[in-house]
């Protein structure tokens, strides 16, 4: 059995937008006489879109109707239909992400782009998306260190470890290219965190004075160092913990990568791209692609060459956001598919014994109630404990004295599970609540607190569904 799906990556940057559509391919991996085990086993983008800059009406909002013009006319140029796209990402990033109408524009491009695209963002998520984006992921497949991917934009710089194929850690720092704006010679933006940076150098710097190169070059100097903090190749100076997006925490102490790659906007500068003119995009980024690459302590690693640069975070989303469950699941006929689902994880400590299980999800389910309004939940556990028959219908009977409130609404029970348990623990959860509530119970994937989850419609002749997990789904 194959079956080929259409996925679609829109991403809204600080300086630029773009889109890209994939072609993934599932496959049953599995024996004929086996319990089917569909993977995706091809990934190959067929259309990539122009870049364009991202239209705004102001510092502070999108202009959402050129976006959406943008968007269609781009469809449109792949011979592309919103119908044809089972699944992928519209993911709002950077600076633009704070943008007071962004989330209604994300809402808006999530309906033109398809049944089943997402609206996602978030600084981790982004760091991610870029990472595999620029083929990281793989390249740590053959090294001996760990690399770094250093996602450099507009507004902020992405960073994503891997090591062996494996993620290590993200962390996302306010640092990018178009934190300065320039035109006609002179400083017209200046970001705030910023601003506090450069006074605390004792640097001059304010918005309607003249664009000084050597001024500038020096204040590209000082961000490529907190770069440099943030890799733990230097010590961290008094600034440097304010400078994470949102509040975001730094990458682990011992993660110290042992080899480099650059991708966003900045980082054709940082490949040597020769610019004959500093300003020549209105902002800083040719400085601070020439700092980085020259700064001693980023320039002490080896550099690897990224398979995408201003390319990678939109490659990452049409191709990278999507897994597919496990094959043993069980779920009720015309409730698929969700989106925008709120994660509530059972943490392991809690799962056992079965009253502090229950207990759990009583205790958190109040903080998903939004002005009075109690809407979907999914409950989301490892259960790998839990895989005998009578341990499962202990279990079944756990979830349910534990999710009364959500059974007694009008949504359906929807339950997510590490373990491979799926449809076993959907049918006894069904059959003790005497088949009176509709029952989603997917496998195989691992879902936190925080996280958002989409469920498609089943695909590969009902064995599995196509899911997308979102972390952090906007920035504040």
């Amino acid at each position: 059995m194959r079956e080929v799906i259409l996925s679609v990556g829109v991403d809204i940057g600080t300086s630029t937008t773009q889109l890209v559509f994939s072609r993934l391919t599932m496959e049953n991996c599995a024996g004929s006489h086996a319990v089917p085990r569909i993977q995706i086993v091809g990934k190959e983008v067929v259309y990539r879109s122009s870049i364009y800059l991202t239209p705004l009406r102001s510092a502070a909002e999108i202009d959402a109707e050129a976006l959406t013009r943008l968007v269609r006319e781009e469809y449109r140029a792949a011979g592309i239909s919103p119908k044809d796209v089972t699944t992928g990402a519209v993911i709002i990033t950077g600076e633009t992400a704070r943008k007071q109408n962004a989330a209604s524009v994300l809402e808006a491009l999530s309906d033109l782009a398809g049944d089943f695209v997402v609206a996602a963002a978030g600084p981790d998520l982004e760091s991610v998306l870029a990472a595999r984006g620029a083929g990281v992921d793989r390249l740590s497949e053959t090294q001996s260190v760990p690399v770094a991917n250093l996602d450099v934009g507009g507004g902020t710089s992405n960073i994503a470890v891997y090591e062996r194929g494996n993620l290590k850690g993200v962390c996302c720092l306010d640092i990018g290219g178009r934190l300065v704006r320039i035109e006609h010679g002179r400083l017209t933006y200046l970001f705030p965190k910023l601003q506090a940076l450069v006074t605390a150098h004792d640097i001059p710097l304010k918005v309607g004075a003249p664009a000084d190169e050597g001024t500038l070059r020096r204040v590209c100097d000082i961000m490529a160092g907190q770069l440099a903090q943030a890799l733990h190749l230097e010590s961290p100076d008094s600034c440097h913990a304010g400078l994470y997006t949102n509040g975001g925490s730094p990458l682990p102490g011992e993660m110290r990568p042992g080899a480099l790659c650059f991708s966003g906007g900045v980082a054709d500068c940082v490949y040597g791209e020769a610019v004959e003119e500093a300003f020549r995009y209105g902002d800083i980024g040719v400085l601070l692609g020439q700092a980085i690459r020259e700064h001693p302590a980023l320039s002490a690693v080896p550099l690897l060459r990224a398979a995408e640069t201003i390319r990678a975070t939109v490659v990452g989303a049409g191709v990278h956001t999507t897994e597919v469950s496990g094959s043993t699941i069980h779920y009720a006929q015309g409730q698929l598919p969700v989106k925008n689902v709120p994660v509530l994880k059972i943490p392991e400590e809690e799962e056992a014994p079965l009253e502090a299980f229950s207990a759990s999800i009583r205790r958190q389910l109040p903080m998903y109630q939004t002005g009075g309004r109690e809407g979907q939940v999914a409950i989301a556990f490892h259960g790998g404990r839990y895989t005998g028959f009578r341990a499962l219908q202990a279990l079944a009977a756990a979830v349910i004295a534990g999710a009364e409130d959500i059974i007694a609404r009008g949504v359906p029970l929807l339950l997510i599970v590490e373990a491979d348990i799926g449809k076993a623990l959907g049918n006894a959860v069904n059959v003790q609540l005497g088949h009176r509530k509709d029952v989603v119970c997917i496998d195989s994937i691992r879902a936190h607190s925080g996280d958002y989850i989409d469920i498609g419609e089943p695909i590969a002749g009902g064995h599995v569904v196509p899911v997308v997990i979102k972390t952090l789904v906007f920035n504040s």
